[in-house]
């Protein structure tokens, strides 16, 4: 499981860790030499290709450490509460990585005027909420505790879609998802065109940069909005 030990001993919660993004980062961080504490609704993937085992029990099978915090990232209780456990089990809390999120938009697109209350409430609960909660119990806990030989105390990275940055293209999120997608792929053909890398990246992309901003590589970045996007927001 090890590779090249930037993050030994290391306590990261990993928020939306039984899937996707947050699945390769926890793995990628376990891989470094952290204790990953996997924070999710339910420990199993939501997709067929991931479901076969959870996040927390693949790392431990690869001899690292981690444990599953089930978690409502929306609520405040359970947002302390994980962090507490965090330090419970593994005496402290060095990188936090917020990363859970939803689209509900994606699935079901709407435009403004009919769009429901409660799509709203619930995206923002996930997507603004969680990050908010995040750090403020993940600083009051780094603040508390010693710093490392470095002087760092801790690190918390946040992780958004570049669509948080540059207006998407016109009519892509409706096209990509009604009928004609099934004959016609030209949407995201397009979307491909407009890349400069002819193509989407893979969680394991930002997983890797999500080490090295956790890591002393980075010690002298803050504050600042990366995007890891192979140059799409430079095109």
């Amino acid at each position: 499981m090890v590779q090249s030990l930037r993050l030994q001993d290391k306590v990261a919660i990993v928020t939306g860790a039984s899937s996707g993004l947050g699945r390769a980062i926890a793995i990628r961080y376990a891989q470094e030499g952290a204790k990953v504490v996997c924070a999710d609704l339910t420990p199993t993937a939501r997709s067929q290709e991931e479901a076969g085992i959870t996040t927390h029990d693949l790392i431990t099978q690869k001899s690292g450490q981690a444990i599953f915090v089930q978690t409502d990232v929306g609520d405040a209780t359970q947002m302390e509460n994980l962090v507490a456990e965090a330090v419970k089990v593994y005496g402290r809390l060095d990188i936090l990585v917020n990363n859970a999120g939803i689209s509900i938009e994606a699935r079901f697109p709407a435009v403004l005027h009919l769009t429901d209350e409660a799509t709203w409430d619930t995206t923002m609960r996930v997507n603004a909420k969680s990050v908010f909660l995040g750090s403020k119990y993940g600083l009051g806990q780094i603040l508390a505790q010693e710093p490392h030989d470095s002087g760092d105390r801790g690190w918390i990275i946040n992780i958004s879609s570049i669509m948080g940055m540059i207006a998407g293209p016109e009519n892509h999120t409706q096209t990509a998802i009604f009928k004609e997608t099934t004959t016609n792929l030209t949407p995201w053909d397009d979307l491909n065109h407009r890349h400069p890398l002819k193509g989407p990246g893979f969680p394991d992309d930002i997983a890797k940069m999500a080490v090295v901003l956790a890591s002393e590589d980075a010690s002298w970045v803050t504050g600042v909005c990366l995007p890891v996007d192979g140059g799409y927001t430079a095109r």
